[in-house]
């Protein structure tokens, strides 16, 4: 990773003074302590400061951390797969423990079509765009990974009510990108909105960036050049500072779109690669081979944006690689079981996030059903500081029985969370994650994609995922379940339903990106 991770000096500047596109003036930034000097020898300093008027987020990660606690969280829910003929929704969720409907759906948001998977969701705006007063974080995208429709949702009227404000057909899409199957959504310096993709209109693996105005939200057309693409392109985070972006992979849309196939690994057909992009060209410079990380989804850099590291997680291997160079930092073994689909059961890691002061790492492994913490303030030796077992597949008394586990004594204990003297027991287990500013709270919700969760969660395609809320200790490091959390999306007005991935109105730990 030679070649990206230090970088000429004038190929980093250059980048970052790209980067800022209309964001900032030479004036704004100059107040803030960002301005860049010309001179070879003249240090670097990013000393960010406080301007007059400030546009979307924060103006670094350590300031976000004081920001006030969140009230409310959005987050797509799905019908598809569940047998309930209904739209896909946005739901809000009262989060104040001051407020009478504490933990409950206050809000639902239904989407003008069927079958749409809604999935992951992003900012038209952020912290990249802090410098811009011009700018407010008032629209949440929300691409559709099966219908490849792309819904804008005006959150910024009424907070607490979103309604609908564009819908980008997948025609358009297609006709001007040739692609399909939107995945991540990340808002950019230049004031644009970027989506990664998974695959081509037809489903195969070629993916690539579907770039929208981040004012208009009009179909742009790619960000990569004429002729690239970005393979089985599931995540990917960005760095103007190192110049330097990083895609990963999931696989094609026609072999995931209906489950898993254990025979599609062995055929090399789920991905096994990052993919480092030059962020000035928009182009590919070094594509690595990951021997220890099959099926690398959600990666993460660090929030300092003068850090040239992160991490992602490796859903099949079960791994956290280091990046930018491939380094296997933390692996979670295998336990050998009875009465499973295979002999052997991966952790299944599906999700992981950073603290906004880049000591903490959280993952889930939503087969194993843990959440797990850990302190990184040396992050090529994580340390394990917390973990939780809210469900999974190796619960005791489950149909699954454990034969060798490298980690644990005994099977854990099914969870049952108590309220309203109603108990409620589940075999499911954490899947997406959302951690507060402050790094004290996480909340989790159960549901990874519906095919997936009718092959391996029958039950959660009956009853309906839920959503949790973990309090973290963020001194020593530890996970505690807060039993007065529960959101029980197996009682939705029109049936059980899936929900995914949360986000909170003011920016959150996997949506802003520094520069």
């Amino acid at each position: 990773m030679g070649l990206l991770q230090e970088g000429t000096r004038e190929s980093r500047l250059a980048a970052l003074a790209g980067g800022w596109g209309v964001c900032c003036s030479k004036q704004e930034r100059r107040l803030q302590g960002l301005l860049l000097e010309p001179s070879g020898n003249t240090p670097v300093v990013f000393a960010a400061t406080k301007c007059g008027d400030c546009g979307p987020g924060y103006p670094t990660p350590q300031e976000a951390m004081k920001g006030p606690r969140e009230e409310i969280v959005y987050l797509p829910c799905i019908y598809r797969n569940t047998g309930t003929e209904a739209p896909d929704y946005l739901a809000t969720v009262d989060v104040d423990p001051k407020s009478p409907q504490y933990s409950q759906v206050i809000h639902r948001l239904p989407m003008p079509h069927l079958k749409d998977e809604l999935h992951h969701s992003g900012w038209n705006t952020c912290s990249s765009c802090f410098g811009d007063s011009t700018k407010s974080r008032n629209k949440l995208v929300l691409p559709s990974f099966i219908s490849s429709r792309i819904y804008v949702v005006d959150v910024g009227t009424e907070p607490r009510a979103p309604k609908l404000h564009k819908v980008i057909e997948a025609k358009d899409i297609h006709e001007k990108c040739g692609l399909g199957t939107p995945h991540t959504s990340h808002c950019l310096p230049t004031g644009e909105v970027m989506i990664s993709t998974l695959g081509d209109p037809k489903g195969n693996g070629k993916g690539g960036f579907v770039l929208l105005d981040g004012e208009t939200f009009e179909v742009k057309g790619t960000w990569e050049r004429p002729g690239g693409s970005a393979p089985m392109g599931y995540d990917f985070w960005y760095q103007p500072r190192h110049n330097v972006m990083i895609s990963t992979e999931w696989a094609a849309p026609n072999v995931l779109r209906d489950g898993f196939n254990p025979a599609d690994v062995e055929a090399g057909l789920y991905g096994k690669h990052l993919h480092v992009w030059d962020w000035q060209r928009h182009e590919i410079v070094q594509t690595l081979l990951m021997p220890d990380g099959h099926i690398p989804l959600e990666i993460r850099f660090l929030h300092d944006p003068a850090a040239s590291q992160g991490f992602v997680g490796c859903a099949l291997s079960s791994t956290i690689q280091r990046t930018w160079s491939v380094e296997k930092v933390i692996e979670v073994p295998p336990k050998k079981v009875k009465g499973w689909m295979l002999p052997e059961m991966p952790g299944l890691i599906t999700d992981i996030l950073l603290s906004l002061d880049d000591r903490f790492l959280y993952f889930n492994n939503w087969l194993h059903g843990d959440m797990r913490q850990y302190d990184i303030s040396d992050p090529k030796r994580p340390r394990l500081v917390g973990q939780i077992f809210l469900g999974g597949s190796i619960v005791k008394g489950g149909p699954v029985q454990v034969l060798e586990d490298q980690e644990l004594k005994s099977q854990p204990e099914p969870l049952v969370v108590k309220r309203l003297s109603t108990p409620l027991g589940f075999p499911w287990c954490p899947q997406m994650i959302q951690l507060s500013l402050d790094g004290k709270r996480i909340y989790v919700t159960t549901s990874l994609y519906s095919d997936w969760d009718k092959q391996f969660y029958p039950d959660l395609i009956r009853e309906g995922s839920v959503m949790l809320q973990i309090d973290v200790d963020t001194v020593k490091g530890g996970l505690k379940l807060n039993p007065n959390f529960l959101v029980d999306f197996g009682k939705e007005p029109l049936g059980p339903a899936l929900a995914h991935e949360i986000r909170y109105p003011g920016g959150d730990c996997t949506s802003d990106i520094w520069l």
